[in-house]
């Protein structure tokens, strides 16, 4: 749920290896910037480093990551996170997150991106969307209740994991936050035998566009494109 929009086959098939590694590795270098080192007292770098893993990245590239991250290296961190927003074609809202060294080189990059969709433009949507803080897990007790933990931990909300995301004989759950509560509830949801796969903040759809078949393929195909430029960390679209 990085992106509110579907994907299928992406990661079997349009994105390079490099590209992936790459950003990976750059979601390692700010977590570990954020917040130190150590993924037991640092909830993201644990879900960053996990799905390193998970994308088969070596273990030396990750450790690296995370030593120049934390500032264990005389190498410095100079990613920064800028977002852009606007339409994509048949006006659904779209927030993009980049993680760039350079926004005067990324922000023209994206305004042709968006250029480049016949349909789509540039525009202010935040309203369209709430930004809170997002703990995706999966438990090995499939009878344990997510609500109630969710309650405990103080999240605001939860929700199932699409089936796909969730081991056979677990459970899986979405638990959502206030951006002040999201290290609290990702330390209580681990401490409670919860894998964490993703803690992270996200702007959450408010309400999603509904397109017929040929307006969503149309759509799809910019969120791709722009999902595919090297400074791009997350998309975020008022589309299922």
């Amino acid at each position: 749920m990085g992106a509110q929009w579907k994907q299928a086959g992406r990661e079997a098939n349009a994105m390079k290896r490099g590209q992936v590694i790459g950003k990976l590795v750059r979601e390692i270098l700010i977590a570990a910037k954020l917040g130190g080192p150590d993924p037991d007292l640092n909830a993201r770098l644990y879900a960053a480093i996990e799905a390193a893993r998970k994308a088969s990245v070596p273990r030396d590239t990750i450790e690296r990551a995370v030593k120049k991250g934390s500032g264990q290296t005389d190498d410095k961190v100079t990613y920064e996170l800028v977002t852009y927003e606007g339409f994509a074609p048949h006006k659904v809202p779209v927030i993009i997150e980049c993680l760039t060294d350079n926004r005067n080189r990324t922000a023209p990059e994206i305004r042709h991106l968006f250029r480049a969709g016949a349909l789509g433009s540039p525009g202010s949507v935040g309203f369209f969307f709430d930004h809170l803080g997002v703990v995706e897990a999966t438990h090995g007790d499939k009878s344990r209740d997510p609500e109630t933990d969710a309650i405990e931990a103080g999240a605001q909300n939860v929700e199932p994991l699409d089936a796909e995301e969730v081991p056979s004989g677990h459970v899986g759950a979405r638990f959502i936050c206030e951006i002040k509560d999201l290290d609290a509830v990702s330390k209580f949801i681990a401490r409670a035998g919860w894998k964490v796969s993703a803690s992270e903040l996200r702007y959450l759809a408010k309400n999603f566009v509904e397109l017929p078949a040929a307006q969503k393929k149309e759509t799809i195909e910019f969120l791709n494109a722009m999902d595919d430029h090297d400074d791009v960390h997350r998309v975020y679209a008022a589309i299922r």
